[in-house]
């Protein structure tokens, strides 16, 4: 299967299926064992953020969101940067990162044509001419060498609008449990293997990783800022603008962009209210640092998936236009025709239901990998590394996912890892999650290849963009990436999750004592005790 996902030789869902025919007529697995995990309680919270992202992009509300991130940012180059990677990260958050990618590089686009003309043109000008063309905000460039210094210097902003866009959707991915498919895949594992690990949920996850979050788009952002001319030890405030005219430009259009949207109509108002209640009534089940409201309710029957599932069957009955209050009293009266704000047909094309079936997978090949002892035997042969620093091993575990996941989805990366790294854990009596975290959240960090993730194919698609740039640019994004994870593991998540300490739920509960008997007597030509 790690084979089939790696080269596509079959489609990504066609393989995630093959456990359903293959672990009951090998042996491994009963056919009654397998199916259910293809639809554990992780995947029908995937479902309800995909549900709630199409409500959003069904009524254009993130198209104002970004219009008025934008707004209030400026059109400097550097930080223009900015604000596109802050809404690119916010709304990846809660969309999909490839809708998110989608959606913004024709925003960014539009601005940067403002800022700098018909980029056909601005290639041209990259060329020595002869005779000054005074194109877009070059009026005061008049010599040719000028010119083609300051076109140089504006494509290679263009070229760091393109590419920051997909880094900040892949970044801001992981600061939800449902911004990207490998969180899930943790906390379906997680509730597999270790069933008395209740330490991560929709709002502990949240406080861990929006603050990492943080810290690499900030630092990533000065990377893209200094690489592509964007930012100055002045933030590009020249001591004479000659930009300023283009500058104006760009903001009149962002300015009209988000003029022609309107006043907020009642739609829009709504789909905000139940999206800011459904992050909220998530982050407050059992955020762990405080008493939650999921004890109002007997203990362990209200999860995440419960909460999401609530909001979303609401989005299907609640009324897409103000209702008219005189309906009520005189049912003659003229009343609003009644749309709801989502209706199945839309969800049903904007859901993706391969990934769905993606995840099934995932979880069905890490029970057979765990029910068959297969885990174990190969965390076995890991023992060498438990040599190796934990703070070391993490930067190793985190480097290593990061790199396979630039040829392979992170989906099946994650899938593929994340039992070994947990038996391995559990052979150098680490706590799992110092090492299953880490490697969750590497396989978002997929920034150097255009085939890495569909985002960075979508930038890459535009045409603008060459390989070297993203190996050149998503190299050192892979290096701050590794170090920002080493850094929160080991200072706030220490804290969070107590991995100092070896826990006591740390003991894998679906390996009979039978396997783990047969599995040990494998091992002994090996010299490796269970």
């Amino acid at each position: 299967m790690a084979v089939f996902w790696c080269t596509e030789a079959l489609p990504l869902a066609v393989t995630a299926m093959l456990p359903v025919c293959l672990f009951p007529t090998m042996g491994v697995l009963p056919s009654k064992s397998v199916c259910p995990q293809y639809f554990l309680e992780t995947n029908f919270l995937f479902l309800s953020g995909l549900v709630m992202a199409s409500a959003i992009e069904e009524w254009g509300l993130h198209r104002r969101i970004a219009l008025k991130v934008l707004k209030i940012v400026g059109v400097k180059p550097a930080w223009l940067i900015l604000g596109m990677m802050i809404t690119s990260s916010f709304l990846s958050m809660w969309l999909s990162n490839t809708a998110t990618t989608a959606m913004m590089l024709p925003i960014a686009n539009a601005i940067l044509e403002s800022l700098f003309g018909d980029l056909e043109t601005l290639k041209e000008n990259c060329k020595v001419k002869e005779e000054s063309d005074g194109e877009n905000g070059m009026e005061k460039f008049e010599t040719p060498e000028d010119i083609r210094k300051e076109s140089e210097y504006q494509m290679k902003v263009w070229k760091g609008f393109l590419i920051c866009i997909p880094y900040a959707a892949s970044i801001g991915g992981t600061a939800t449990i449902t911004g990207t498919a490998p969180n899930l895949i943790l906390v379906g594992q997680l509730k597999s293997y270790f069933p008395d690990c209740d330490l991560i949920n929709f709002g502990s996850w949240f406080v861990f990783s929006f603050p990492l979050m943080l810290v690499f788009l900030f630092l990533g952002w000065l990377w893209i800022a200094f690489l592509y001319g964007g930012l100055n030890t002045r933030l590009c405030v020249t001591k004479n603008d000659k930009r300023a005219a283009a500058e104006v430009k760009a903001f009149a259009v962002i300015e009209e962009d988000y003029r022609k949207l309107g006043p907020i109509n009642f739609a829009e108002g709504s789909i905000l209210f139940f999206f800011i209640l459904f992050a909220v009534l998530l982050f407050t089940r059992d955020p762990k640092f405080v008493t939650g409201w999921s004890v109002f309710f007997n203990k362990g029957y209200v999860s995440d998936a419960v909460t999401g599932v609530i909001i979303i069957s609401i989005l299907f009955f609640f009324p897409s236009e103000k209702p008219s209050l005189k309906w009520w009293i005189d049912s003659r009266a003229s009343n609003t025709p009644y749309v709801p704000l989502l209706s199945w047909k839309k969800a049903q094309e904007c859901v993706p239901w391969n990934i769905i079936l993606l995840l099934g997978g995932g979880f069905a090949m890490a029970k057979g990998c765990e029910e068959s002892g297969l885990a174990a035997w190969i965390g076995g042969h890991l023992q060498p590394l438990a040599q190796v620093p934990t703070p070391v091993a993490v930067i190793l575990i985190t480097a290593f996912v990061a790199s396979f996941t630039e040829f392979a989805s992170n989906t099946a990366t994650i899938i593929i890892f994340l039992p070994v790294i947990a038996e391995l854990a559990l052979r150098v009596k680490v706590n799992p999650l110092y090492f299953m975290i880490p490697a969750t959240i590497g396989c978002s960090f997929a920034f150097m290849l255009p085939v890495s993730t569909p985002p960075n194919s979508i930038a890459f698609a535009s045409g603008h963009l060459m390989v070297k740039d993203m190996v050149k640019t998503g190299f050192v994004m892979n290096i701050l990436g590794i170090l920002c994870v080493s850094l929160a593991m080991n200072t706030w998540g220490i804290q969070m999750f107590g991995l100092d300490s070896y826990p006591e739920w740390a003991q894998p509960v679906n390996v009979s004592t039978g396997v783990m008997a047969s599995v040990g007597a494998t091992l002994q030509p090996f010299n490796v005790t269970l």
